[in-house]
């Protein structure tokens, strides 16, 4: 049995624990998946410059931590898949605060003059999704800001598939054992899901396997 699968049988436990009653599962469960969520912190924080010249990653974790656990006192978990998307719905709400916070008309970020980083090529259009660029170039800041936004937008299965590939990094049969369903059912919604986030922000294909 893989570490992945052993990790995922454990948050199962914590949340048949935690819907029987017991309230310390709670605080188990956030203990168990700190290093995951860390990780997912980091890697969205990233895309969020604006935000990532501000806050350390510890503070955003601390901050999304807490309105998950807020949220686990009031809503009843079905299994690690809900967990998951749980946790990543909450990631991207303290990191959208904290855009709007730092970037909006009134904001720290907004009103710091700061010369952004060029790029080799500006003709070029920022390839979203393929890696996080580190930018204070508010144009930048606001395709990732929209980006994140449109994924909320999507229909759930769909956004279900950046919850647990994108944001979680779950390999592709990891994903498919979380959800119940086939590693080519996977492959089809993430594609479709990608072609979905590429309609609606008017771009190309992102760029991402």
């Amino acid at each position: 049995m893989s570490d992945q699968t052993t990790g995922t049988a454990r948050v199962e436990d914590c949340i048949a624990r935690l819907n029987a009653g017991d309230s310390l599962a709670r605080g188990e469960l956030l203990n168990l998946t700190c290093d995951r969520l860390m990780r997912l912190t980091h890697r969205i924080k990233q895309s969020y410059p604006g935000v990532a010249r501000w806050e350390q990653t510890d503070d955003v974790f601390q901050n999304a931590s807490m309105k998950l656990y807020e949220a686990l006192h009031s809503v009843e978990l079905n299994d690690a898949r809900h967990f998951f998307r749980l946790a990543a719905k909450k990631i991207r709400e303290t990191l959208l605060d904290l855009a709007r916070h730092y970037q909006g008309p009134q904001g720290h970020g907004a009103n710091h003059a700061t010369m952004p980083p060029g790029r080799a090529d500006q003709s070029q259009a920022p390839n979203l999704l393929d890696g996080a660029e580190l930018t204070c170039d508010p144009s930048r800041v606001a395709e990732w800001t929209e980006m994140h936004k449109t994924i909320e937008s999507l229909p759930e299965e769909s956004r279900e598939m950046f919850d647990l590939l994108w944001y979680h990094e779950l390999s592709q049969e990891e994903a498919a054992n979380v959800i119940g369903i086939s590693v080519r059912q996977v492959k089809r919604r993430w594609r479709d899901a990608k072609l979905q986030l590429a309609e609606k922000m008017n771009g190309g294909p992102p760029g991402i396997e």
